[in-house]
């Protein structure tokens, strides 16, 4: 052979498949920590703050989609009921902006419908509320069914109390 190469065994030894023990793959722990902090979101069994009557807007909701239309651009929001902002997209973001003849007419609602969908859904959000909304800043139908369109339930499921 040439300088710096050596033959490799020809001979393997393996153990056959009756000889492994796979008994250990199937023991379960009796202890599950679920790190999840959505977790009972997701299966519905979460609290809704209510907050008192007088409250308004409501508080009651996981998650909350809000729309704002200025004179110039159309923002998008997904929020907690704390509110904190989890997710958000603007006609002001190059990357959408580029894409449209107007940054705040109703195409540009429409495809920002579009992109909070695809974001939403990217995150895990698969349900947020629209009806908890000032009423005044419900003026952009296109985006709402746009996002319907794109995969997002825009009504959360009911809390199960039990």
């Amino acid at each position: 052979p040439a300088p710096g190469f050596r033959y490799a065994s020809t001979t393997a030894s393996l153990k056959s498949e009756s000889e492994i023990d796979t008994r250990e793959n199937e023991v379960v722990s009796p202890e599950f920590t679920n790190r999840n902090p959505r977790n009972l979101e997701q299966l519905a069994l979460a609290r809704k703050e209510r907050g008192w009557e007088t409250t308004w807007p409501k508080r009651e909701f996981w998650h909350r989609l809000r729309l704002e239309r200025t004179q110039h651009y159309v923002e998008a929001f997904v929020e907690r009921s704390n509110g904190n902002v989890v997710l958000s997209a603007s006609t002001r973001e190059w990357a959408i902006k580029r894409h449209l003849y107007s940054p705040k007419g109703v195409t540009a609602c429409r495809n920002l419908g579009r992109v909070m969908a695809q974001r939403c859904l990217e995150a895990g959000i698969n349900f947020v509320n629209f009806k908890a909304v000032i009423p005044w800043e419900r003026r952009c139908d296109s985006a709402s069914t746009s996002m319907t369109e794109g995969g997002v339930v825009l009504r959360e499921p009911w809390r199960i109390y039990q």
